[in-house]
């Protein structure tokens, strides 16, 4: 079963098993579609609305923009998983020969590289949500403003862990340069992104108080 296709329950129950997968990017895939999802929901509790009638347009085109933002990281929850079972089976590749240790460095590398990739793309699309988040609280309702900082606030903590996952397996890869370059991208969505969202925290944060 596919995890976007799992119950609450089964999702949380798999994610706290020993089991290789579901983890950390599936969940941060799964989590930042959540908090995307409340940005669509600020969205749809405006359109239709005389007082903000002269939004509707701009309104509808970010509430399109965020459903592919959700169906992107609800995919890439899967994929995270597909992903990372290969490393764990990498992992325990036996080595006790030349060419058993050489076939496991190669399959290793492989593997360390998809591992990484996925999070880092988890990663862009929480830098997307977070960006109608930050229209979404300027233009949708007041009503539903504490939503639009909520789902930034998911959506910046999603981003954080999915870096985490990025860091941890290039940290592992004998390719450094081809590592550096993946964990360079990382560091700058990781600091470009967490200053959109503090940003967007702030000013929701101080229209409420």
């Amino acid at each position: 079963m596919r995890l976007a296709e799992q119950s609450c329950e089964e999702f949380v129950a798999a994610l706290a098993s020993k089991a290789p997968v579901p983890g950390g990017g599936s969940a941060s895939a799964l989590v930042a579609a959540l908090g995307a999802a409340l940005g669509s929901m600020v969205g749809n509790l405006t359109l239709g609305k005389k007082k903000y009638a002269a939004v509707q347009a701009e309104i509808a085109a970010l509430l399109e923009k965020a459903r592919a933002v959700q169906a992107e990281l609800l995919a890439l929850a899967q994929r995270d998983a597909e992903a990372f079972e290969p490393l764990s089976r990498a992992y325990g590749l036996p080595q006790e020969t030349d060419q058993q240790k050489k076939h496991k460095t190669e399959v290793l590398e492989q593997a360390l590289w998809e591992a990484s990739a996925v999070p880092l793309l988890i990663m862009e699309q929480c830098a997307a949500a977070l960006e109608l988040h930050a229209r979404f609280a300027q233009k949708g309702s007041a009503l539903a403003l504490s939503d639009a900082g909520a789902g930034a606030a998911i959506c910046q903590g999603a981003l954080k862990s999915a870096a985490l996952n990025v860091f941890i397996n290039v940290k592992a890869m004998l390719d450094r340069p081809r590592a550096e370059e993946l964990k360079n991208q990382a560091h700058r969505l990781l600091e470009e992104t967490n200053r959109r969202a503090e940003a967007v925290y702030q000013d929701v944060l101080g229209r409420l108080l």
